[in-house]
């Protein structure tokens, strides 16, 4: 199937909220990016690990495909957030990165305007999104917010700013 012009627009639009996310991590080490800077305490790692389950996961391939093996293994609550300390940040970093590939995979096979193939409705209640589109403007957006709060986290530890206009 060919992919519409909306969506490889869309997806491009992600794949930079993805190249931010990974990109304001580069460069620290394992004991900073587990390092709580917010009264939440939640770390940088836990983000990754949350945007790689609970979003690139749970949306594309639960949501939209309706993979049954991958509804059955969703996580619930805060678990996502949760790495264990044995758990090597390059792979959290490289299961964020697969995790979009499987995603990128179902967006480039899916219509904009194809309904979604479940809803979690246990979660949710009545569906508040319908289509591809939908999720991808939903996903967008919430990476885009998390790529902001990991902005804020390295300054915070480091110093550094990812994109400083002046």
């Amino acid at each position: 199937m060919a992919v519409d012009s909306e969506v490889r627009a869309l997806l491009r639009v992600l794949d930079g909220q993805r190249r931010h996310i990974l990109g304001i991590l580069d460069g620290l080490d394992a004991k900073a990016l587990r390092r709580p800077v917010l009264p939440s305490g939640w770390h940088c790692l836990g983000l990754v690990q949350h945007l790689a389950l609970d979003v690139e996961r749970f949306w594309f391939r639960a949501v939209v495909a309706g993979d049954e093996a991958t509804i059955r293994g969703l996580t619930s609550g805060d678990e996502a957030w949760n790495v264990a300390p044995e758990v090597p940040a390059g792979d959290v970093f490289e299961g964020y990165r697969q995790e979009a590939r499987l995603a990128d995979a179902v967006i480039t096979a899916t219509p904009a305007d194809a309904a979604l193939a479940w809803w979690p409705h246990d979660l949710f209640g009545e569906p508040h999104l319908h289509t591809l589109r939908d999720v991808l403007l939903h996903v967008i957006t919430e990476t885009a917010c998390h790529a902001g709060h990991l902005d804020a986290a390295r300054e915070l530890i480091d110093g550094r700013r990812w994109l400083v206009l002046t």
